[in-house]
């Protein structure tokens, strides 16, 4: 019995949180790879850009909350997140003909692009603050919980309840969707073909025929609706708070680099690696140890390796092992 409950303390505070954390940083590590091995700089506005398209969801959201629409159960952001992610996408395209395009015209370095997107980055998050403010928000409305742990503790006798919010369902759900669609998307259809050719070698692509500035708008509006997905599945599973969103860009750049920046494999993979490394390290392991250890080993102490206002210390040690050791990431990924 005792086992039990370590398990499930171990799934609810560790497991389940991990897993729908690494599924929003897979997703947003997603958007930053596609950018570099495409456009072949690391686009350091991807932060802001979830959350300028988080701060669109949410304003619709309260606009189909004040006309009485829902979608019962499920937070109505789900249905403003197509408007979110088309002015999201407009906004991105719109920023790529005004600055990028000039930029990859001379063929600048990338250093010099980063430095843009930097600029690009300030601009975005002024966006936001001005359109929704600096307060945090919740806009997860509809059922709360898939399980509760009561109703858990009640049908299996344990000491310990079991709780899986319901948009952390919602969001491995649709980041398996949407990482199953990508994939199929670059694999079979022409525009992702063209797309993994330019990546591959841009000169022979376009000695190929291919038109560079359709890969690169269809790249945009990849990113815009990858970048807009993750933050509002971050904001509906957490909060939203602007700020938040910029320092975020550390895990999702952690995650993008130890799976192997420009390979959307890795990406995915190090999204949870490093999800799971920072809830893992920042968890205080009293409750579980007590269940598994006999009374006169139980800890006094919290056994917590780091405070979690240090989470961030975590991706950022695991960024700097990897540029280290391995420097191409575990998928070998592209250099710039």
């Amino acid at each position: 019995m005792d086992l039990l409950n370590a398990l499930v303390v171990l799934t609810n505070f560790v497991i389940v949180p991990a897993t729908a954390y690494g599924a929003q940083l897979a997703l947003g590590a997603l958007g930053v790879t596609l950018i570099f091995g495409i456009l072949r700089f690391s686009n350091f506005a991807h932060g802001d850009t979830m959350a300028f398209g988080t701060m669109i969801a949410i304003l619709v959201t309260w606009g189909l909350q004040a006309l009485g629409v829902s979608l019962g159960p499920l937070p109505t952001a789900l249905l403003a997140l197509p408007v979110a992610i088309a002015v999201t996408a407009l906004l991105l395209l719109s920023t790529d003909r005004i600055v990028y395009r000039f930029y990859r015209k001379v063929r600048a370095a990338p250093v010099i692009l980063v430095m843009v997107s930097l600029g690009v980055m300030f601009v975005m998050n002024a966006l936001v603050r001005f359109g929704i403010g600096v307060n945090e928000y919740r806009f997860d409305d509809g059922a709360r919980f898939v399980i509760d742990a009561r109703g858990f503790r009640e049908m299996t006798g344990l000491a310990e309840g079991l709780a899986i919010r319901t948009t952390q369902v919602i969001t491995v759900i649709a980041a398996v969707i949407i990482v199953a669609a990508l994939f199929w998307f670059l694999k079979n259809t022409r525009t992702g073909k063209s797309m993994r050719a330019f990546s591959d070698n841009e000169d022979l692509a376009l000695l190929s025929g291919i038109n560079p500035e359709r890969v690169v708008a269809v790249t945009w509006v990849i990113t815009a609706a990858l970048a807009t997905t993750a933050g509002v599945l971050y904001g509906l599973d957490k909060s939203f708070k602007a700020f938040t969103y910029f320092q975020l860009l550390l895990p999702i750049f952690a995650s993008a680099i130890v799976g192997g920046l420009g390979n959307p494999l890795g990406a995915i993979a190090g999204g949870f690696i490093i999800a799971y490394s920072e809830i893992t390290v920042t968890y205080a392991f009293k409750r579980f140890l007590t269940y598994i250890l006999p009374d006169t080993l139980a800890p006094e102490g919290l056994v917590q390796l780091l405070s979690t206002d240090y989470k961030f210390a975590v991706s950022f040690t695991i960024l700097i092992i990897v540029l280290l050791f391995k420097p191409t990431g575990l998928f070998k990924g592209q250099q710039s």
